[in-house]
């Protein structure tokens, strides 16, 4: 069955990177797209970036130029780079693929 286990999170302070992984299981990752998407607390889950099945990549203005979405088909992972990170960047960040979410990990950015 389709899973996705997100990993990478953790407590930085603000200007400083954090790698996001996404590994799926149950499907070919090479034929979705997916998508990294955010929660902070009180506020709508968001999606912050998106890859295609052909690779084209987008993102959420306020991620733009800071993150970057990419994936190894080798490995069945999707990856979040997160740089220059900021306090409103705090959230539980979740994998997605078209009906099935991971369980989410949570990025903390305070100083």
């Amino acid at each position: 069955q389709v899973q996705l286990v997100e990993s990478g999170g953790g407590l930085v302070q603000p200007g400083e990177s954090l790698r996001l992984s996404c590994v799926a299981s149950g499907f070919p990752l090479s034929n979705y797209g997916m998508s990294w998407y955010r929660q902070a607390p009180g506020k709508e889950r968001e999606r912050v970036a998106q890859i295609s099945q052909t690779g084209s990549t987008s993102y959420a203005d306020s991620v733009k130029g800071r993150f970057t979405i990419s994936r190894d088909t080798s490995k069945n992972t999707v990856y979040l780079q997160m740089n220059a990170l900021k306090p409103d960047d705090t959230a539980v960040y979740f994998c997605y693929k078209l009906g099935f979410w991971g369980q989410g990990t949570q990025v903390t950015v305070s100083s």
